[in-house]
Parts: structure tokens; sequence; C-alpha cells
């Protein structure tokens, strides 16, 4: 069965990528017009949103910058602690719905820090996994579309962020237990 898995991961990919263009020829698809067409798109979808991602990004150097992220790190600390929840992995639960490259340096750190097996470790990679970078993805999608109001999409992402983190703090107890 594992021999099995590991030929199937193998060869999905470079299957899936010779399949698409001869299914497309095979349909009367133009298909290196249509991938020009797309690549077009997608140049003017980026060059929109770049003012988007600068207002984001320069939203969380200063929330970074200012003190403001340790500050409320530090007031529910205890709480989280009690809970069982490492102290040095909440700051993931602020970084995450904002930035995925500074959540996964954040990660990383972590993992040199305690080591790979080490329950914060762990905690960690599963939260990383487990929750996405909402803030980012409704910047770019919201803004490439010209959406301004996103109603309840913010809240129910943020949402099923925290979700997500104490769902990863629970497998992991769970599988590892309470270290």
């Amino acid at each position: 069965m594992i021999a099995f898995i590991q030929i199937l991961s193998t060869w999905t990919i470079p299957v899936l990528i010779a399949f698409i263009p001869l299914y497309a020829s095979f349909r009367k698809v133009p298909v290196y017009e249509t991938f020009i067409d797309g690549a077009k798109g997608g140049f003017d979808t980026a060059i929109s949103i770049i003012p988007h991602l600068v207002g984001m990004l320069t939203a969380i150097s200063m929330f970074r910058a200012s003190g403001a992220m340790d500050f409320v790190v530090g007031l529910i600390a205890p709480l989280f602690q009690f809970l069982g929840v490492p102290g040095d992995v909440l700051p993931l639960a602020f970084l995450r719905p904002i930035t995925g490259a500074g959540s996964l340096a954040f990660v990383t750190d972590l993992i040199k820090e305690h080591g790979p097996d080490s329950y914060v470790a762990r905690i960690a990679a599963t939260v990383q996994g487990s929750t996405d970078t909402t803030l980012y993805v409704l910047t770019v999608y919201f803004g490439a579309i010209g959406i301004r109001n996103s109603r309840y999409a913010l809240k129910v992402g943020l949402f099923s962020d925290l979700v997500g983190f104490f769902a990863a703090v629970a497998a992991c107890w769970l599988l590892f237990g309470l270290v």
C-alpha cells in the first residue's frame, strides 16, 4: 500500500500537466492562445491588486512595529497557558490570518528554537496547515474583482481561523499529549 501511495504521489502532477493540454486539444480548444489570454488576464489582475497589497502590508508592519501584537499576546497568554496552549505559539494566531510568509517565518523560528519534534513545533506546524491567510485572501480576491463591502466574509474567515487554531491545538493534544 505504501509503495502504491508513493507511486501515485510521484506521478499525479506530471500526469495532470500532460493530461490537461492533451484533453484540451482533443476538445479542439486552442491551447496556446487560451494560455496567453489567461496570462494577460493574470497580469492585469496583478497590477490592479497592487494598491490593496501595499495597504495591507503597511497595516501589518504598523501592527507589529507598534508593539500592539506583543501587548495583546501578553494580555491573553496566561489564559491560554491555563488551557494548555504554549505562549510561544500565540503570535501565530495573529500572524497567520494576516500573512503567510510572516507566519511561515515565525513557525520556522519556533522549530529552530524548540526542535522539530517539540510540542510547540507540532502545534505551530499544525496551525500553519489548519488556518488560512484570511486578510490576504480578502484583500487580493475582493480587490481583484472590485468588491468594496466584504460583508460577512471577514467575520467568517477570522472565526474559521480561530476554530482552526483551537482544532490544531486539540489535535496535537490528542495525538501527542500535553507536554
